[in-house]
């Protein structure tokens, strides 16, 4: 692939040097401008996730970023990346996409679409899978269905026409993730069934619940994530995360934690599932507009209990416990904390559409499927048009 590829009236470039790098971070600024739904992304995080800063993801994943341009101006972006680790362990050559934005307009989403696939087919990628940004431990999926109101906390959010581009490139659907939305209402009206199987399972195994341990802040992370890579092994498209990556989103989020949103399941003492609830701090950074700095940080996190929204990002329980009911132990050991706070939604995101477990223990719980997200592939080989 030449340095620029050019289709028509649209160039797009590989991304170097730090005014192309400040046009990709700032498109979406201008893309979404008057979007009252569209949420800033934390821009501190943002450049370290596509590469310009440090970020441990990048220590065995590589990415190149491209801009194009009509008439000198930016009209759409799109990331290229070589997820090594999901190679490793899927035994495939997978390249992936991300960071796509675009505007409503097929040569230019073909024209980004053709210079991340010719990047990666230079690097042996034989097919293509997205947006993930990066992967699927962060952000990741195009909304589909759900365009009527904001994201929660580190869940994305896109223009409708986005589907319509990406299946126009030759992309067709993979999985879908669904986010779940549950009222404080609700709570009075959950399946005995349900409470029955929790209280069960709590019983037989003795289970002892407890929220996150901050004095042994690192020791606690290390055991999220040893629970985390445990219960997803095996899982659609799962990688799990290193633990140089839990180690930074550790101090990313710190002190974005309230400990009583995060519960530790334990049997004789070993932990064995755990819950993992965030405050939705989405509009906060609109606020701050995705500006930690100077004072940002400080809008961020003053009165934290006037947020009243929170996203479960996951339930995870070790393959032994699994199907046990200890997921459902956890999720009633939030309800106190829950109403506690004040808080009066959740959303439980995302969840896969194979996985038909947690899918319908979310059914029967009576929350509802408020937002799709979906993952594309195609052959990296396959352009525009055919």
């Amino acid at each position: 692939m030449s340095a620029s590829a050019v289709m028509t009236d649209v160039v797009v470039r590989p991304v170097s040097g730090r005014r192309q790098r400040k046009q990709f971070v700032d498109f979406p600024f201008q893309h979404y401008a008057g979007d009252p739904n569209w949420i800033p992304p934390l821009l501190y995080d943002q450049r370290a996730l596509l590469g310009y800063k440090r970020h441990p993801f990048y220590l065995d994943a590589e990415i190149q970023t491209f801009l194009a341009y009509r008439d000198g101006q930016v009209c759409g972006r799109i990331a290229a990346i070589v997820n090594r680790g999901h190679n490793r362990i899927h035994h495939e050559r997978r390249g992936f996409f991300g960071f796509f934005e675009s505007i409503d307009d097929p040569q230019v989403a073909a024209a980004l679409v053709d210079a991340a696939a010719g990047w990666l087919g230079e690097r042996g990628m034989s097919d293509l899978r997205g947006p993930c940004n990066p992967s699927l431990n962060y952000e990741c999926g195009l909304l589909v269905d759900g365009f009527d109101t904001p994201p929660f906390f580190m869940m994305t959010y896109n223009k409708p026409y986005y589907g319509a581009l990406l299946e126009g490139c030759g992309f067709q659907k993979s999985q879908d993730l669904y986010a779940f939305l549950g009222h404080i209402s609700q709570l009075t009206k959950l399946d005995p069934k349900l409470v029955r199987i929790s209280e069960g399972a709590a019983e037989r195994f003795n289970v002892k619940v407890r929220p996150l341990d901050t004095s042994r802040f690192r020791a606690e992370l290390e055991m999220f994530l040893d629970v985390y890579n445990q219960s997803l092994g095996g899982t659609w498209g799962f990688v799990p995360l290193s633990a140089a990556e839990v180690r930074h989103l550790g101090a990313q989020m710190k002190m974005m934690i309230v400990p009583e949103l995060a519960l530790v399941a334990e049997v004789d003492g070993k932990p064995v599932g755990a819950v993992f609830g965030m405050l939705d701090y989405n509009p906060r950074i609109k606020q701050i507009n995705g500006r930690l700095f100077p004072f940002g940080f400080i809008r961020l996190f003053r009165h934290r209990r006037e947020l009243k929204r929170m996203r479960v990002l996951s339930t995870n329980v070790v393959p032994e416990y699994q199907r046990w009911g200890i997921g459902l132990v956890l999720t009633r050991g939030l309800i106190p904390k829950v109403l506690e706070w004040g808080i009066e939604e959740a959303e439980f995101s995302w969840v896969l559409e194979s996985n038909t477990l947690s899918r319908g223990t979310l059914e029967r719980g009576g929350v509802k499927l408020s937002k799709t997200y979906r993952l594309y592939d195609r052959p990296v080989a396959v352009h525009h048009g055919q």
